[in-house]
């Protein structure tokens, strides 16, 4: 009797296989960036688990990390520019949403890096409770005129593009008011003025809208359902932010570990080390396991855990780090004001990272905003009262 060794691989695994190494064959890895990448989108080979044709095959998202797996060491000295507005949270929202001109037209640039994506729905006076904005589109024949102030617009200095939420009816209530666009962030009528960050930097920005035009082609979804696109882009914005898988030791606890070798750490040290090192990777084993089950739309409360844990737990790590430097840690080389372009490979400075990673907590939702989903939609526990869900926006009081 003949025994047959087991194949390596599955059927769909095979296949993702071969065109990982017919992208490899036929397309140079130390060319174009740009043509490489769009090799890759065409082969299907982007987000793996999107519909052919999108950048996808159809399978289930853990076929990603074999490509992954597959590509790294060909494109390893590449710098790794992922534009995470737009693969997180722009590519998921237009395959959910968009319409089939949009998902030609928008899908291949985000994902090669010609066109950087930016997020515009906090405002001054709506953070935390996004449906509470007051920017406010018009229609005008086949375009619509938008004006009002957005907040907190990471690289919105370098975007083309932007997702942008804005009130189209203030007679409804507040979720059932609003329409959803892709505006041209270098149109008329848009300006972008930096916000400088306790690093130095101004990653974030202040957008201000002053009658910019937007054509009613470039609407996601209908009218006045604004509110469902809205909340497919912040869920999955929570799964980009803190529950993308990452190898083992990679990531803050990599730094973490690399600062604690260098400090030549003491067994007091390695015990909050090796907490710390536990908490991380649960966290990491709870995301791959998400992250496997995960399909297009929107993703489910888990992404709001993980981004909870993802926040709370950066902070410690970079607050441990930076006592292990001891004085040095109070050295922080430049508060130079510069507008970072993240396609550039930027150094490991511990002492950004504590101060960057104050903001873990804030952007994507704050902690209490996690912590309230996580307790409505997953332990069943009672709402906080709203009095406002059946009351006009127009007619809501606001500060």
């Amino acid at each position: 009797m003949t025994v047959t060794s087991p194949t390596p691989y599955s059927p769909d695994e095979l296949r993702v296989v071969d065109l990982v190494d017919q992208l490899i064959a036929e397309n140079d890895p130390n060319g174009s960036r740009t043509a490489f990448m769009g090799a890759q989108f065409d082969l299907g080979l982007a987000w793996v688990h999107f519909p052919v044709g999108l950048g996808g095959l159809g399978l289930p998202p853990r076929y990603q990390q074999l490509i992954d797996t597959r590509l790294d060491p060909v494109t390893a000295h590449r710098p790794r520019f992922f534009d995470v507005l737009g693969h997180g949270m722009g590519a998921p929202m237009l395959v959910a949403h968009g319409n089939e001109a949009q998902q030609a037209r928008y899908l291949r640039p985000m994902f090669t890096g010609e066109e950087v994506w930016c997020q515009l729905f906090s405002e001054p006076g709506a953070g935390s409770d996004v449906a509470g904005l007051a920017t406010r589109a018009i229609q005008d024949g086949d375009e619509w005129v938008v004006n009002g102030q957005k907040v907190w617009t990471t690289v919105a200095h370098i975007a083309k593009w932007g997702m942008l939420v804005a009130r189209t009816d203030p007679d409804l209530p507040k979720h059932k008011g609003m329409t959803y666009f892709i505006i041209d962030m270098q149109a008329g009528g848009v300006e972008v003025r930096p916000l400088r960050q306790i690093t130095g930097e101004a990653e974030f920005n202040e957008v201000y809208l002053t009658d910019a035009r937007i054509p009613d082609s470039n609407r996601v979804g209908e009218r006045g359902d604004g509110w469902r696109v809205t909340l497919t882009t912040l869920m999955n914005e929570r799964v980009a932010i803190g529950a993308t898988p990452v190898p083992r030791n990679d990531g803050p606890i990599g730094e973490l570990l690399e600062v604690w070798a260098e400090t030549d750490g003491d067994d007091s040290s390695r015990d909050r080390l090796m907490r710390l090192w536990v908490a991380a990777e649960a966290a990491r084993l709870t995301n791959l396991r998400a992250y496997e089950n995960r399909t297009t739309g929107t993703p489910g409360p888990e992404g709001s855990t993980a981004k909870l844990v993802y926040a709370e737990l950066n902070k410690k790590i970079y607050e441990f780090a930076v006592e292990l430097l001891g004085a040095e840690g109070m050295l922080y080389d430049t508060y130079e004001f510069i507008q970072p372009d993240p396609s550039e490979e930027a150094l490991v400075d511990i002492r950004r990272r504590f101060l960057r990673a104050r903001a873990n907590s804030i952007e994507g939702g704050t902690s209490e905003i996690m912590k309230n989903i996580l307790g409505e939609q997953v332990l069943g526990l009672p709402g906080e009262p709203r009095v406002d869900k059946a009351v006009a926006w127009k007619d809501v009081p606001r500060s």
